[in-house]
């Protein structure tokens, strides 16, 4: 699977129309139970609100919307080609409608849910995903300025050492760009040394 874009944690974005109030909730969900989580949370915050309509993309291809009793389309969709338009997934936005008593009709209520989910959007933090490992390894003391030198060059993204009996350093890498990394490890410790690589997870890379 390639590389993508999402959310970083929850943002929110406020828009009013014809004293209608909207407040989108944007949020990172690369499951549908945390889609699920964000939206009954938005829910149970706002619960004397008309509508909270709500639209999710994940990263597998799944994807889902509801007007929430808006008139057909213009509520869930315009949200839902918002979120698809930017190019993002794993994300979730939910838009909860104070309503103020006019009645917008349908293309405004399309020009409020898409403006409210586009601020939302723009105001929130996005980070790449890339599938990758995190691997982890214990040497001697001797052999720690090697190693580490080895781990940098490889373009790994190394963190704090940790100094006991001996030296663990732990880096996370692209998936499978490991192996020749890990080759050299074991030539620089003449195969003492075994790198421990987790399996492939999707992480800001």
């Amino acid at each position: 699977m390639s590389d993508y874009k999402t959310l970083r944690g929850t943002t929110t974005f406020e828009y009013e129309e014809k004293r209608s109030r909207f407040i989108a909730t944007a949020a990172f969900a690369d499951t549908e139970e945390r889609a699920l989580e964000v939206l009954g949370r938005v829910r149970a915050a706002n619960r004397t609100a008309r509508h909270n309509v709500y639209a999710y993309v994940l990263h597998s291809g799944r994807m889902r919307y509801s007007d929430d009793g808006e008139p057909a389309k213009t509520a869930g969709t315009p949200v839902l080609e918002t979120i698809t338009h930017a190019g993002v997934s794993d994300v979730i936005i939910v838009v909860t409608r104070y309503f103020g008593g006019i009645l917008l009709g349908t293309g405004g209520l399309v020009r409020a849910y898409t403006a409210v989910a586009s601020g939302a959007l723009q105001r929130a933090e996005l980070v790449s995903m890339r599938l990758v490992v995190d691997c982890r390894v214990r040497l001697p003391y001797a052999l720690f300025e090697q190693a580490q030198r080895l781990i940098q060059a490889s373009g790994a993204k190394l963190q704090e050492p940790v100094f006991d009996d001996a030296v663990t350093l732990e880096w996370r890498m692209p998936a499978g760009e490991e192996s020749p990394l890990c080759q050299a490890l074991s030539e620089l410790t003449r195969g003492t040394a075994q790198v421990e690589v987790a399996a492939p997870a999707y992480a800001p890379f």
